[in-house]
């Protein structure tokens, strides 16, 4: 049995038996954040019995129960499941893992993940007679849940890095079904995969890239002698209008919509920016992601107490485009505040 397996086998829809085995025990959801109440709920709306496992003096057991979920203690709730979804964040899955889970697997049993990092990276380890499997929705979970509520989905990446039984491809197809996804399409992954580009594009791309690009132009237009309410809507405020326009129509369908001023100064000025070092600079960050490098450094931050996290957090709110900007939308009356 080879794992990371992405066999010409795996199914496009899942079987009967599939949804048989997925309504034989309790679908055990460990964790309630963004992920776990989406999830939950879509399985149970789906006909799946779900139990969600959630520490003593959980402040989101109220939440799980109002929705009219069955709450346990994370131990007691795995000791019931056939499947065991830990969707709890990164750094705390490990001590849950030994603590809570592992003592209740049984063969014939399915782990469950929506993010690689601890299998991939050995900080968890299955039992070789446990399906390991991996189901991860291209979305935040409010996102997940409101798509499902519509009747539509979000796409999602699955993955298999131990499939013991032979039927772990068809068991994460019937979960993706169960939470919506297979309405707007899966893809197959390994759990590598998934975890070294989820790292990388929110470092390079997604959160790293963008805020640095942002803070990056705030600056200079202020050091320039230019308003910093002015360089805030220039440099920040309108990257969600570009977003969208990206999200929407792709790079092509930007370029559509915008003005052939800006459609030219995009050709000429965007490798000016982020070109070669930028490149570099990239390269290098993947390289600490798939060594293993960023993880050891994220684990021992977490080890530490998150100091060095906290002390990071603190500089970044106290940037001025933080000040300018939570003041100008403390203006926009048609914008949902949050924090």
């Amino acid at each position: 049995m080879s794992k990371e397996q992405r066999s010409e086998q795996v199914p496009t829809q899942p079987s009967e038996a599939a949804h048989k085995r997925l309504r034989a025990k309790p679908v055990a959801v460990i964790g309630y954040g963004s992920q776990g109440h989406a999830q939950a709920q879509n399985l149970k709306d789906s006909g799946a019995d779900v139990v969600v496992g959630l520490r003593a003096g959980s402040s989101q057991r109220a939440k799980a129960e109002a929705a009219g979920l069955r709450v346990a203690l994370p131990s007691d709730a795995a000791k019931q499941a056939g499947l065991i979804a830990i969707l709890v964040p990164d750094t705390a899955q490990p001590k849950l893992y030994q603590e809570e889970i592992a003592p209740h697997l049984e063969k014939g049993d399915t782990l469950f993940f929506s993010h690689g990092f601890n299998v991939h990276f050995g900080r968890i380890t299955p039992p070789e007679d446990v399906d390991t499997i991996m189901v991860a929705p291209k979305s935040p979970g409010h996102m997940l849940r409101r798509e499902y509520t519509l009747g539509r989905g979000v796409p999602a990446l699955l993955a298999v890095h131990q499939d013991a039984s032979g039927d772990a491809w068809d068991t994460a197809l019937a979960y993706a079904e169960g939470i919506g996804s297979t309405r707007a399409g899966t893809l197959r992954t390994s759990f590598a995969e998934e975890t070294e580009t989820d790292l990388f594009g929110e470092q390079a791309v997604l959160c790293g890239g963008v805020s640095a690009l942002m803070r990056a132009g705030f600056e200079t237009l202020v050091a320039a002698g230019y308003q910093p309410e002015v360089a805030y809507f220039e440099c920040v405020h309108e990257v969600k209008l570009i977003v969208d326009l990206i999200y929407e129509g792709g790079l092509t369908g930007m370029r559509n919509r915008v003005s052939d001023t800006a459609e030219y100064g995009d050709y000429i000025a965007g490798d000016r920016v982020v070109g070669e070092p930028s490149r570099v600079a990239m390269q290098e960050l993947l390289e600490d992601i798939r060594s293993g490098t960023f993880a050891r450094r994220w684990v021992g931050e977490a080890e530490s107490g998150g100091k060095n996290f906290e002390a990071m957090r603190c500089d970044a709110r106290e940037h001025p485009v933080e000040e300018v900007g939570a003041r100008l939308r403390s203006q926009m009356a048609w914008m949902e505040q949050k924090p």
